[in-house]
């Protein structure tokens, strides 16, 4: 990996840094939406300041990993064998694949996908059984407790980014250039993404669903077969777009009346 950072003043450098800053903001939805609904329940004068923590520490982790590329790479070739010499090795999309023997990367993958349905699902379940306010003072989150959660999730997703980065391109200046764009966008856009879902319990629903979705995608990727995650983007665009406009006829209705 080089670091020549007049890459960045190139025609091809611009275009890549604009693609790659594009799909870093697009990645980093599930991690603002996570962040957004586990500070929720913080008193409002935390609230802002553990989102925008929570995103900075997610924009060190991502950059220390940048320079740590090699080592980032090396996670996919590393392998744990959990049942060694129990099953025959299997082709799948033309790679071939030892059941039982994992990569460091597909651990760290499915840990962390399981770690976000089950936070997803409690919280849903919490909001379904209508716990959510009936354990208001209990719930009362501590800061420090909301923080860790906030670093897990942005290591798992840090290091998904930053593989997706490399496998487009190969100079770490522009690697750079997006992770720190990416996240000036997101700091400016994370208050309101935050305030609009918490305000709308059916879009909360929807938030959450679409967490328990990306830790099933990771825990899929886990064991390696790969879920089409374009269309998985689309479809919950596709049901935001719907309940976006459900909301908008709940109000003229209400007008009407």
């Amino acid at each position: 990996m080089e670091f020549d950072f007049g890459v960045l003043l190139t025609s091809a450098g611009l275009v890549s840094l604009f693609t790659l800053t594009l799909l870093e903001i697009v990645l980093g939805v599930d991690n603002i939406i996570f962040i957004s609904i586990v500070t929720e329940n913080l008193p409002n004068e935390k609230k802002k300041y553990a989102r925008n923590l929570g995103l900075f520490i997610a924009m060190l982790i991502r950059i220390a990993l940048l320079f740590a590329i090699g080592w980032i790479i090396s996670l996919d070739k590393e392998t744990i064998s959990v049942f060694p010499n129990s099953f025959d090795p299997i082709i799948h999309h033309g790679k071939m694949y030892k059941p039982g023997v994992f990569s460091v990367k597909e651990l760290i993958l499915f840990a962390g996908g399981l770690f976000l349905m089950y936070k997803s699902v409690t919280e849903i379940h919490d909001k379904i059984a209508g716990n959510d306010h009936e354990n208001s003072s209990k719930k009362k989150s501590v800061l420090s407790a909301i923080i860790l959660q906030i670093v897990i999730i942005d290591i798992i997703f840090s290091v998904d980014s930053i593989l997706t980065a490399v496998g487009i391109v190969k100079e770490v200046p522009i690697m750079m250039g997006a992770v720190v764009l990416s996240m000036i966008v997101m700091f400016i856009f994370a208050g309101k993404i935050a305030e609009f879902i918490n305000k709308r319990p059916t879009i909360k629903i929807l938030a959450l669903a679409f967490l328990v979705m990306i830790g099933f995608v990771l825990v899929c990727e886990a064991f390696n077969y790969e879920l089409p995650k374009q269309l998985i983007y689309f479809a919950m665009a596709f049901s935001f777009l719907v309940e976006f406009f459900n909301i908008r006829m709940r109000k003229n209705m209400g007008k009407q009346e």
